[in-house]
Protein backbone atom coordinates (compact mmCIF):
# COMPACT_ATOMS: atom_id res chain seq x y z
CA UNK A 1 0.00 0.00 0.00
CA UNK A 2 1.16 3.52 -0.81
CA UNK A 3 0.19 6.54 1.22
CA UNK A 4 1.28 9.89 -0.87
CA UNK A 5 2.93 12.00 1.62
CA UNK A 6 1.64 15.71 2.09
CA UNK A 7 3.08 18.60 1.37
CA UNK A 8 6.22 19.36 3.44
CA UNK A 9 5.95 15.55 5.10
CA UNK A 10 9.28 14.47 3.29
CA UNK A 11 11.29 17.51 4.36
CA UNK A 12 10.40 16.62 8.12
CA UNK A 13 11.35 12.87 7.34
CA UNK A 14 14.70 14.02 5.74
CA UNK A 15 16.30 16.78 6.50
CA UNK A 16 18.59 19.19 5.43
CA UNK A 17 21.01 18.87 7.55
CA UNK A 18 23.04 15.85 8.74
CA UNK A 19 21.64 13.97 11.82
CA UNK A 20 24.05 12.46 13.74
CA UNK A 21 23.80 8.65 12.49
CA UNK A 22 24.35 10.46 8.84
CA UNK A 23 27.56 12.04 10.27
CA UNK A 24 28.76 8.90 11.41
CA UNK A 25 27.77 7.04 8.56
CA UNK A 26 29.44 9.26 5.50
CA UNK A 27 32.30 9.70 7.96
CA UNK A 28 33.06 5.92 6.22
CA UNK A 29 35.35 2.85 7.53
CA UNK A 30 38.75 3.67 9.09
CA UNK A 31 40.49 3.82 5.63
CA UNK A 32 38.25 6.39 4.64
CA UNK A 33 38.63 8.10 7.81
CA UNK A 34 42.63 8.26 7.38
CA UNK A 35 42.30 9.68 4.18
CA UNK A 36 40.39 12.45 5.51
CA UNK A 37 42.68 13.58 8.33
CA UNK A 38 45.82 13.31 5.85
CA UNK A 39 43.49 15.64 3.56
CA UNK A 40 43.05 17.69 6.80
CA UNK A 41 46.39 17.79 8.18
CA UNK A 42 48.70 18.28 4.90
CA UNK A 43 46.29 20.63 3.34
CA UNK A 44 45.85 22.51 6.81
CA UNK A 45 49.90 22.96 7.08
CA UNK A 46 50.57 23.90 4.19
CA UNK A 47 47.71 26.58 3.62
CA UNK A 48 48.95 27.72 7.23
CA UNK A 49 52.78 27.80 6.37
CA UNK A 50 51.72 29.71 3.55
CA UNK A 51 49.96 32.35 5.30
CA UNK A 52 52.75 32.58 7.95
CA UNK A 53 54.83 34.10 4.68
CA UNK A 54 51.94 36.05 3.96
CA UNK A 55 51.70 38.07 6.92
CA UNK A 56 52.11 41.60 5.35
CA UNK A 57 50.44 40.75 2.39
CA UNK A 58 46.14 41.64 1.54
CA UNK A 59 45.96 38.09 1.15
CA UNK A 60 47.00 36.85 4.67
CA UNK A 61 43.77 36.66 6.33
CA UNK A 62 42.37 34.79 3.17
CA UNK A 63 45.88 31.93 3.59
CA UNK A 64 44.64 32.02 6.89
CA UNK A 65 40.89 31.35 6.28
CA UNK A 66 41.44 28.29 4.00
CA UNK A 67 44.16 26.87 6.54
CA UNK A 68 41.23 26.68 9.06
CA UNK A 69 38.80 25.19 6.27
CA UNK A 70 41.30 22.34 5.58
CA UNK A 71 41.76 21.25 9.33
CA UNK A 72 38.56 21.39 10.01
CA UNK A 73 37.69 19.20 7.27
CA UNK A 74 37.41 16.13 9.07
CA UNK A 75 34.16 17.54 10.48
CA UNK A 76 32.62 19.29 7.66
CA UNK A 77 33.81 16.98 4.93
CA UNK A 78 31.20 13.90 6.24
CA UNK A 79 28.56 16.78 6.74
CA UNK A 80 28.18 17.86 3.23
CA UNK A 81 28.51 14.41 2.28
CA UNK A 82 25.71 13.81 4.03
CA UNK A 83 23.65 16.99 3.51
CA UNK A 84 24.30 15.87 -0.78
CA UNK A 85 22.97 12.38 -0.25
CA UNK A 86 19.93 14.06 1.56
CA UNK A 87 19.05 16.62 -1.01
CA UNK A 88 19.07 13.99 -4.09
CA UNK A 89 15.96 12.92 -2.17
CA UNK A 90 14.56 15.65 -1.32
CA UNK A 91 14.39 17.00 -4.72
CA UNK A 92 11.65 14.41 -6.02
CA UNK A 93 8.26 16.12 -6.16
CA UNK A 94 6.49 13.11 -5.11
CA UNK A 95 6.85 10.92 -1.93
CA UNK A 96 4.84 7.95 -0.50
CA UNK A 97 4.64 6.05 2.96
CA UNK A 98 4.81 2.16 1.42
CA UNK A 99 3.21 -0.24 4.29
CA UNK A 100 4.11 -3.84 2.52
CA UNK A 101 5.71 -6.75 3.54
CA UNK A 102 9.26 -8.81 2.55
CA UNK A 103 8.68 -10.94 -0.84
CA UNK A 104 12.08 -12.41 -0.88
CA UNK A 105 15.62 -12.56 0.50
CA UNK A 106 18.87 -13.59 -0.95
CA UNK A 107 22.33 -12.77 -0.01
CA UNK A 108 25.29 -11.57 -2.18
CA UNK A 109 28.94 -11.05 -1.50
CA UNK A 110 30.44 -7.59 -2.49
CA UNK A 111 33.75 -6.20 -2.86
CA UNK A 112 34.76 -3.59 0.10
CA UNK A 113 38.14 -2.58 -1.12
CA UNK A 114 41.21 -4.10 -2.71
CA UNK A 115 44.55 -3.70 -2.75
CA UNK A 116 48.49 -5.03 -3.32
CA UNK A 117 49.75 -7.78 -0.58
CA UNK A 118 52.92 -9.53 -0.50
CA UNK A 119 52.48 -12.41 0.08
CA UNK A 120 55.02 -15.26 2.21
CA UNK A 121 57.66 -15.30 -1.30
CA UNK A 122 57.29 -11.66 -1.20
CA UNK A 123 55.27 -11.53 -4.35
CA UNK A 124 52.36 -8.91 -4.64
CA UNK A 125 49.25 -10.21 -5.35
CA UNK A 126 45.63 -8.57 -5.00
CA UNK A 127 43.36 -9.12 -1.78
CA UNK A 128 39.85 -8.14 -2.08
CA UNK A 129 38.41 -7.32 1.23
CA UNK A 130 34.50 -9.10 1.08
CA UNK A 131 31.31 -8.64 2.92
CA UNK A 132 27.78 -10.38 2.59
CA UNK A 133 24.99 -7.80 1.95
CA UNK A 134 21.68 -8.75 2.62
CA UNK A 135 18.89 -7.83 0.01
CA UNK A 136 14.90 -7.54 0.42
CA UNK A 137 12.50 -8.15 -2.03
CA UNK A 138 9.56 -5.92 -1.06
CA UNK A 139 5.83 -5.91 -2.37
CA UNK A 140 2.12 -5.66 -1.69
CA UNK A 141 -0.60 -6.93 -2.94
CA UNK A 142 -0.25 -4.41 -6.08
CA UNK A 143 3.15 -6.72 -6.68
CA UNK A 144 6.73 -6.11 -6.86
CA UNK A 145 8.11 -3.10 -5.53
CA UNK A 146 12.34 -3.02 -5.24
CA UNK A 147 14.63 -3.59 -3.39
CA UNK A 148 16.67 -2.57 0.22
CA UNK A 149 20.11 -3.73 0.77
CA UNK A 150 22.13 -3.56 3.54
CA UNK A 151 25.68 -4.78 5.49
CA UNK A 152 24.61 -8.63 7.27
CA UNK A 153 24.71 -8.41 10.73
CA UNK A 154 23.79 -11.26 13.34
CA UNK A 155 20.50 -9.32 14.24
CA UNK A 156 19.18 -9.27 10.71
CA UNK A 157 19.09 -13.42 10.58
CA UNK A 158 15.56 -12.76 11.76
CA UNK A 159 14.43 -11.26 8.87
CA UNK A 160 11.87 -13.85 6.85
CA UNK A 161 9.46 -13.83 4.25
CA UNK A 162 6.42 -12.23 4.86
CA UNK A 163 7.70 -9.56 7.87
CA UNK A 164 5.87 -6.53 7.50
CA UNK A 165 8.26 -3.67 6.77
CA UNK A 166 7.33 -0.10 5.67
CA UNK A 167 9.52 3.45 4.04
CA UNK A 168 9.62 6.15 1.80
CA UNK A 169 9.30 5.50 -1.98
CA UNK A 170 10.37 8.47 -4.54
CA UNK A 171 9.21 9.18 -8.12
CA UNK A 172 9.05 11.74 -10.44
CA UNK A 173 5.32 10.50 -11.62
CA UNK A 174 2.62 11.30 -8.92
CA UNK A 175 1.08 7.61 -10.14
CA UNK A 176 4.28 6.19 -8.95
CA UNK A 177 4.74 4.13 -11.76
CA UNK A 178 8.55 4.44 -11.57
CA UNK A 179 9.98 4.47 -8.25
CA UNK A 180 13.40 6.41 -8.58
CA UNK A 181 14.41 6.06 -4.93
CA UNK A 182 14.05 3.74 -1.98
CA UNK A 183 14.70 4.78 1.47
CA UNK A 184 16.18 2.85 4.48
CA UNK A 185 13.49 0.59 6.48
CA UNK A 186 11.42 0.51 9.26
CA UNK A 187 10.27 -3.58 10.43
CA UNK A 188 7.67 -2.84 13.07
CA UNK A 189 7.24 -6.25 14.16
CA UNK A 190 11.09 -6.49 15.20
CA UNK A 191 11.43 -3.41 15.96
CA UNK A 192 14.09 -2.63 13.31
CA UNK A 193 15.86 -0.66 11.13
CA UNK A 194 17.76 -1.99 8.02
CA UNK A 195 18.71 0.15 4.73
CA UNK A 196 22.65 1.49 3.63
CA UNK A 197 22.08 4.65 4.43
CA UNK A 198 19.80 5.94 7.09
CA UNK A 199 18.33 9.11 5.23
CA UNK A 200 15.19 8.97 7.78
CA UNK A 201 14.55 10.49 10.93
CA UNK A 202 13.47 7.44 12.55
CA UNK A 203 11.43 8.79 15.36
CA UNK A 204 9.56 10.98 12.90
CA UNK A 205 8.83 8.15 11.01
CA UNK A 206 7.50 6.04 13.25
CA UNK A 207 5.53 8.78 14.40
CA UNK A 208 4.00 8.98 10.97
CA UNK A 209 3.33 5.13 10.27
CA UNK A 210 1.26 5.23 13.95
CA UNK A 211 -0.76 8.65 12.54
CA UNK A 212 -1.14 6.80 8.78
CA UNK A 213 -1.58 3.78 9.21
CA UNK A 214 -3.15 3.17 12.58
Amino acid sequence: MLLPLRSGELQKLIPAVATGNQFREALGNPRKILQRILISSIGGVITLLISQSQVASQFYSLWLVVGVVFLLFILWGPIVEAGNKNAELRKYPFAALFDGRVEDIFTREKIENRQEQANKIGKLEIVENRRTWLFLEIGDEEGYLGQVYFPMEKVHQSIRRGTSIRCIVLSQSRDFKSISAITDAWLPSQRLWVGEYPYLLRPAFEELCKFRLS
